[in-house]
């Protein structure tokens, strides 16, 4: 498939994947591409928060992989997209996946347990307003006895006026936490904010 071809599609069909030896043979080149895609597209909020933002180009990859390392044939693939197709914005969005990275798997389970609800904390701020998360509504982001699981999965829907705000060329677009146990916001880089700017139709 061609990179024009790519360009702000808004779904994972069967045909859009490739067979395994197909795959196999331009891993490499793709798995290079990719890296770059990823690198613009991600940010990262205080010490452990990683926001990446999904596409349809870093969804493609990550079916491809998912199939190239468990070759689970025509039934995982179908479960694959049912996964990730919902991560891919729809034009008048962004998605995250939003990781909380922490190697020490104690320091790790003890800050999970202070973040308790965090999925409703997270926000896109520009021109002064702030466009809330809305979390996944089907997994269990924060468990009953409230430790935060480690990767989120988020979207913030955007009003047309606000899309245009975002795409003005050096527009100050912040990306954060307001959550008691975690207040932490980056302002987005300019090649960050250009790259997410095309998710929008």
């Amino acid at each position: 498939m061609t990179e024009s071809a790519f360009h702000n599609k808004r779904q994972l069909t069967r045909e859009d994947i490739l067979p395994l030896g197909e795959y196999a043979a331009i891993r490499r080149e793709r798995r290079s591409r990719i890296a770059e895609t990823k690198r613009q597209r991600r940010v990262e909020v205080g010490p452990f928060a990683t926001f990446y933002f999904e596409n349809y180009d870093t969804m493609w990859f990550q079916v491809q992989e998912m199939l190239h390392i468990e070759k689970g044939g025509a039934a995982q693939l179908e479960e694959e997209l049912a996964a990730y197709n919902p991560l891919i914005p729809q034009g008048m969005e962004l998605v995250a996946t939003v990781m909380f990275e922490i190697d020490n798997a104690a320091h790790r389970a003890a800050m999970l347990a202070q973040l308790g609800g965090i999925e409703s904390h997270m926000f896109v701020e520009l021109a002064g307003g702030r466009i809330r998360g809305e979390a996944d509504p089907t997994r269990e982001n924060t468990s009953p006895q409230g430790k935060a699981s480690s990767v989120q999965f988020v979207r913030f829907p955007f009003t047309a006026d606000q899309i245009a705000r975002f795409r003005t060329p050096g527009a100050r677009i912040i990306v954060g936490f307001d959550h008691p146990s975690y207040g932490h916001m980056t302002v987005l880089p300019e090649p960050v904010r250009a790259a997410l700017a095309k998710d929008f139709d």
